[in-house]
Parts: structure tokens; C-alpha cells; sequence
């Protein structure tokens, strides 16, 4: 665990970006900013704002590297869940 991580206030992030204090919200709620929220205020890991720093395709490579790593445990639990379906439903007729 990383105690020290460094997190952001919407306003700081605001001041950042040159937004106002809405606008950090609203991509908050759109989910365009990771947040965290802890009681009535919300925290913006520095990570999740790495695409104003590397770009947003950069993030997306990342993701995308993440889901194909994946990808063979996502397929496992696929074929499973099919057999599962099958059997049941085989066993209905």
C-alpha cells in the first residue's frame, strides 16, 4: 500500500487544467476523471490524470495492453459459464 500516493482536490484539478470547478465535476460524473470519493469531498489520484501529462492514447494503449493480458482468463470464464448453461439447459429437456 502507497500511503504516499499524491491525490488532488476538483479544485486543484480545476487549476491545473484551466476548467472551472463544474466542469472537473461533470467529468467526474461522466467518468472521463477517476475519483475517489471519501465522505462529502472527492480525491483524484495523480494516475488517473496521466492523460494531460502522456496523452489520452497512451491511456488507451495501456488498457488495451491490460485487457489482452486478459484475455485468456476472460476466455476460460466464458467457456465455462457456456458449459455450465448448457448442462442446465440439456438437462431441462
Amino acid at each position: 500500500m502507497n500511503v504516499s500516493a499524491k491525490v488532488y482536490t476538483p479544485e486543484q484539478v480545476a487549476s491545473m487544467l484551466q476548467l472551472s470547478k463544474n466542469t472537473v465535476y461533470n467529468l467526474i460524473s461522466r467518468g472521463e476523471i477517476i475519483a475517489k470519493k471519501i465522505g462529502k469531498v472527492y480525491r483524484i489520484p495523480a494516475k488517473s490524470l496521466s492523460f494531460i501529462f502522456e496523452g489520452l492514447d497512451y491511456d488507451l494503449y495501456q488498457k488495451e495492453q491490460e485487457d489482452l493480458k486478459n484475455l485468456p482468463q476472460i476466455q476460460k470464464a466464458l467457456s465455462k459459464a457456456r458449459y455450465k448453461l448448457w448442462r442446465r439447459k440439456s438437462k431441462s429437456l
